[in-house]
């Protein structure tokens, strides 16, 4: 009991940092000292399957033994493991920087003849401002995050910032856009009265997936292989979740117009921090209203100057802010290996902070359940050991993994057979499998309460709205099997079942695939910034929505492609889908599984 009381003043700072004074922790009752004993962990032994028509019948056996397999090396350890670094060609190396290096050098040459001749695309137009004078105010952009915008990020912005016209389910409208100043910027399309001529309107016309909105636009209905709509809920909403979510809004507005700390709290939001914490098996929770800004905003509450961040090296961007905001020394351990967490943490308690060789106050290690770049999931059993043996918190971050991971989808660390007991401090959004908005926090109450009194996103930001609360009210409710129906564990093994599905037919093509088998993201290699373009528009006329990533999203070298697959999709969906990707993968060479140039 002593041990946990000192745990607790340490993560909170003691009085410093947390309003109460330290003898306050000592009225804790002892059921409140630790997490729930019933950290909704269900063992893995437990059977995924369900009583349904199985639409995988005929390559069940090869896909359990597939998934299993990755389970035992990455999540049980009962296989030894094997770290997934991406081995770049040499040969797609050279050409990469080579395409790069082009682009740069004809960029400039562009920059240079456009200031010569004062007449180009990016040249500055005089607009009488103020502002036009250069002697007295300084660029706005730097020159170097202008310069790739203008001459790199242009030519493929086309295949980013697509705009819908529906809602984001398994199929999805897509506007279409169009560019009267090469790329510079883009447009709707709108009607088919915009286009120039009656053989440019045919094309159209004549288009497998030509649709036509209800304001008269012209849109593009593609399978939807990039949205988070893990579960579904966007494709079944009005029998789901739909009636109640439009119910609360009798009682309730669109927004709080406040924030959590004035008036911004309703008893919707206090329901959900129940059903969350109820959920996780942890004591307490509070909900933000935006999943980027709940780690941006409470890593800085929860550690100061003269602690320690150890961070894994391929953590989120949200992450990476909140770290800095923060003002603690910061630490990366390379992805996924508790062999270097445990040397950097070795060093931090021996050596103690710099200079000075003082101990840490604390020292906080940040983890996430799935990395969205990567479709890899947390080696979290072995992470959590070391941090026990060294006495270090765990901050987990389960934006991607929380109700599409484990039996009942409660997260990795039900998948990995982890106490959420062991876990300091839980973090999650709404936006995935919930199909809402916003992010939580699930920890003991001590700082829980600390957290609504001294984070941003708890006293200055507006609060989560009582309609979106009660969407992921309506969603948990699903999940958990409270709507008495067996709907959410239906999802939860359609997800299942379609990621690995889909993962496996892809490394039967010969692309070169990276994560684990369960996770629902499945990242395909496309190494060069042309295969960006080339593969999203080839993709985008096949009636395919995917999702592109490149520099400075990625490192330089390892561009890709990023599918994410939902519940929502059928079987005929993804045969469809992997019909139309083995044909781009042709054209665009992206057989890196099998040969070296793809």
């Amino acid at each position: 009991m002593t041990m946990m009381k000192s745990r607790l003043r340490r993560l909170l700072g003691g009085k410093s940092r947390f309003s109460k004074s330290a003898a306050a922790l000592d009225d804790i009752p002892d059921a409140a000292e630790v997490s729930s004993a019933s950290s909704g962990t269900v063992s893995h032994d437990e059977d995924y399957s369900i009583d349904y028509e199985d639409p995988y019948a005929d390559v069940r056996d090869e896909m359990e033994r597939l998934a299993e397999q990755d389970r035992a090396r990455y999540a049980t350890h009962q296989l030894p493991s094997e770290h997934s670094e991406i081995t770049v060609p040499s040969f797609s190396a050279y050409t990469v920087y080579m395409g790069y290096a082009m682009m740069i050098f004809w960029g400039h040459i562009h920059d240079f003849f456009a200031f010569l001749f004062s007449k180009g695309r990016y040249v500055r137009q005089e607009s009488g401002l103020p502002g036009d004078n250069q002697k007295y105010f300084a660029p706005l952009l730097k020159s170097w995050e202008h310069f790739y915008t203008r001459r790199l990020y242009t030519r493929v912005q086309d295949c980013f910032n697509r705009p819908i016209s529906s809602n984001p389910g398994a199929h999805i409208d897509v506007l279409e856009r169009v560019s009267d100043n090469g790329q510079k910027t883009l447009k709707l399309l709108g009607s088919l009265d915009s286009l120039d001529n009656d053989q440019q309107k045919q094309e159209y016309l004549q288009g497998e997936h030509y649709l036509k909105t209800e304001d008269g636009s012209v849109a593009r209905h593609c399978l939807n292989l990039g949205s988070y709509n893990y579960l579904g809920f966007a494709d079944d909403w009005m029998s789901t979740c739909g009636p109640e979510v439009k119910a609360s809004l009798k009682d309730f507005g669109v927004s709080s117009a406040s924030s959590r700390m004035e008036y911004g709290t309703t008893t919707k939001h206090r329901e959900l921090e129940e059903t969350v914490s109820r959920f996780l098996g942890k004591e307490d929770a509070v909900v933000l209203n935006m999943g980027f800004n709940t780690n941006a905003t409470t890593i800085p509450a929860l550690v100061e100057r003269g602690d320690l961040l150890i961070s894994d090296e391929l953590n989120h961007t949200s992450i990476v802010n909140g770290a800095r905001a923060s003002g603690a020394a910061i630490r990366i351990f390379h992805h996924n290996d508790a062999d270097h967490l445990e040397e950097i943490l070795r060093q931090a308690i021996v050596k103690g902070r710099p200079r000075t060789r003082r101990p840490w106050n604390k020292i906080m290690v940040i983890v996430e359940g799935i990395y969205s770049m990567e479709g890899e999931y947390c080696d979290l059993k072995n992470i959590v050991r070391v941090c026990k043996k060294y006495g270090a918190y765990i901050y987990l971050d389960e934006a991607h993994s929380i109700g599409a991971m484990g039996p009942t989808g409660r997260g990795i660390s039900e998948y990995c057979g982890v106490d959420t007991a062991d876990i300091d401090i839980m973090m999650g959004t709404f936006t995935k499998s919930f199909g809402g908005m916003g992010g939580y926090i699930a920890a003991s109450k001590e700082v829980i309460t600390f957290l609504r009194e001294k984070c941003a996103a708890s006293i200055y930001h507006n609060s989560l709205s009582p309609i979106v609360c009660q969407q992921c009210l309506s969603a948990f409710k699903v999940i958990m099997g409270e709507d008495g129906t067996n709907v959410g564990r239906q999802k939860l093994q359609a997800l299942r079942d379609n990621s690995n599905y889909f993962r496996m037919k892809l490394k039967e093509m010969g692309l070169l695939v990276m994560g684990h088998y369960d996770s629902p993201i499945m990242p395909v290699m496309l190494f060069h910034a042309t295969k960006i373009s080339a593969f999203s528009r080839e993709c985008f006329k096949r009636g395919l929505a995917v999702v592109v990533v490149g520099f400075p999203a990625v490192p330089l070298l390892v561009s890709r492609a990023r599918f994410c697959i939902s519940a929502g999709h059928t079987r005929d969906d993804l045969d469809r889908a992997l019909a139309e990707i083995d044909e781009v993968a042709d054209l665009v060479n992206l057989r890196y599984a099998k040969s070296v140039f793809g």
